[in-house]
């Protein structure tokens, strides 16, 4: 799930071969999903709660370029429903970022995390790029039925190391709480902003989606310009987190052209991440 193109349609894909052959999104009966705006997403998590499938995305219809232009929704479908006919989705509103939030240093949001709150509830929380290193998410409260999304930006922006990149959170039962995989800002990082400081990446825990604390360090290189483990993707196998990192790393040929620019994808297993040490 995910769009046609950068800033393209919003559409879902198929497959019942284990991922060998995929379906063409080709009409509104077949993963065309909305065609009506400019559409953007990462690689987040897809919910099944209270019988719906939920899933975070944005569009690209506000005012400005990157990222003041970002407008956050859900989507949802019923659980049981044809999740390639696009009449099966619904979205909630759609919401601009106000310039006025974080005392006029809030840019923008996006890739959002649809999660469910230990209320029961459905919350988006959302990468937030602002320039300080005190970093942010966004928590956007659901209703329902999937229509309204609110966010009060005087209790709804959480302290949250890494959240000027992208991450993604999952809960875990065994814990009784949620594991993050963040870029943390740590140290000095001159020539950088804080959403381009990506060199080391950190497990991240919470009981209750508002206070986080890092509890390891997963990986690390010292040099931040040309070195970067993002856009993690994972999943909970038995005691380990099972990852896939865009990597920016040496590779013998000069290495990556910067710390966003990856020239690698990798994958990770981090084993016994619940007995992961507090740092």
């Amino acid at each position: 799930m995910g769009t046609s193109v950068e800033y393209g349609d919003a559409i879902i894909r198929k497959s019942e071969d284990g991922g060998e052959t995929w379906s063409a999104p080709n009409s509104k009966s077949n993963g065309l999903l909305m065609t009506d705006a400019k559409y953007h997403c990462a690689p987040v998590p897809v919910m099944e709660h209270d019988g719906r499938i939920w899933r975070a995305m944005e569009d690209a219809m506000g005012q400005g370029g990157w990222p003041t232009h970002f407008r956050s929704f859900m989507m949802s479908a019923p659980s049981d429903a044809d999740l390639l006919q696009a009449d099966s989705w619904r979205c909630s509103n759609r919401m601009e970022r106000d310039p006025d939030w974080l005392n006029g240093a809030f840019r923008g949001w996006l890739e959002g995390n649809a999660v469910v709150s230990p209320a029961g509830n459905i919350v988006n929380i959302l990468r937030v790029d602002h320039p300080g290193d005190d970093e942010k998410a966004a928590l956007v409260r659901i209703s329902p039925d999937g229509l309204n999304a609110e966010f009060d930006p005087r209790n709804d922006f959480i302290p949250f190391p890494g959240g000027s990149k992208k991450f993604t959170i999952r809960y875990d039962a065994f814990s009784n709480g949620y594991w993050a995989l963040v870029n943390p800002v740590i140290g000095e990082h001159p020539g950088l902003s804080p959403g381009n400081v990506r060199n080391n990446l950190a497990l991240s825990f919470s009981f209750d989606l508002r206070h986080w604390e890092i509890r390891s360090i997963l990986l690390c290189h010292s040099d931040m310009q040309y070195h970067g483990f993002q856009y993690v993707d994972w999943l909970v196998e038995g005691e380990d987190i099972i990852a896939v990192s865009r990597t920016a790393f040496d590779d013998g040929f000069g290495g990556a052209h910067t710390q966003h620019d990856a020239n690698f994808i990798t994958f990770h297993r981090f084993e016994g991440f619940r007995r992961g040490n507090r740092v």
